[in-house]
């Protein structure tokens, strides 16, 4: 019995200073924020006084409520649209199998093993002839329709009961309402895994904005944490408050659907 509550006194402890390590760089970014540069150069690990004058000095400086808005702008078209096409494709992969549609999915996860850095120029100079630079449809349509959502939604679509398929089409339901009316809903927990996976991406995407988003109002979160790091003095106080308000929208959206976001992973279906 006594070494059973050695055993467990040990294994929770040991998880607590697990915790503890993977939590402190996000915790000591929130203290940073809250103390001047060079306290936080100086290694301080007490909050502060310096939050206002922190955040004064974030907002006269940079457009940060333009580029909060473009972030969440981008993100949310993107995953909205993300979801649609990539649930489309993968029902349709797994709903509809052939052999031909085996073929066609096996190229598309080819396709995971080919750098962005390769096909950024031709879709730079393709956008730019389409009049996209500076938009919201240039930001959003190279991640439209991903490999590893269609796989994701391909697998779960396999958990889906075939019998609601057959119910369905005998109550008179069209192939187009049995997908928004019986399978969106079912498949709640996949779409909220490929939402968190999809808004994330969105939300810190450098590389793509940094090319297509040439002009100051449309630049996102990213682009202007990169731009505090540019000068030859930086406020690593102003520069923590502002990495700090950039993962509070992935922060919520994770906690608002982490419940349904493990179950979406493993692709079950309730």
């Amino acid at each position: 019995m006594r070494k059973e509550k050695i055993f467990r006194a040990s294994k929770y402890l040991f998880l607590i200073s697990i915790s503890f390590l993977s939590l402190f760089p996000l915790l000591w970014m929130f203290i940073a924020a809250t103390n001047k540069s060079v306290d936080v150069l100086a290694g301080t690990l007490f909050p502060g006084t310096n939050l206002v004058e922190n955040f004064k000095t974030l907002t006269a400086n940079t457009n940060l409520y333009r580029a909060m808005w473009n972030s969440f702008k981008y993100a949310a078209v993107t995953t909205l649209a993300s979801l649609l096409v990539s649930s489309l494709a993968g029902y349709g992969f797994e709903i509809y199998h052939d052999r031909g549609k085996d073929f066609l999915m096996n190229i598309l996860l080819l396709s995971m093993m080919v750098p962005f850095a390769v096909i950024m120029v031709p879709l730079y100079m393709l956008f730019g002839n389409l009049g996209l630079l500076n938009t919201t449809a240039g930001f959003a349509l190279p991640t439209v329709s991903t490999a590893f959502l269609i796989f994701l939604f391909r697998q779960s679509s396999r958990n889906f009961p075939h019998e609601v398929i057959e119910a369905s089409r005998l109550d008179g339901l069209t192939e187009v309402g049995i997908f928004f009316r019986m399978f969106i809903p079912i498949m709640r927990s996949t779409y909220a895994a490929a939402a968190v996976i999809t808004f994330m991406n969105a939300w810190n995407n450098y590389l793509w904005p940094l090319i297509i988003m040439q002009k100051e109002s449309a630049r996102t979160m990213p682009l202007l944490i990169s731009n505090l790091t540019a000068g030859y003095t930086i406020d690593y106080g102003v520069l923590m408050l502002a990495v700090g308000i950039s993962i509070l929208p992935t922060l919520i959206i994770f906690l608002a659907l982490q419940k349904n976001f493990a179950e979406g992973v493993t692709g079950s279906a309730k």
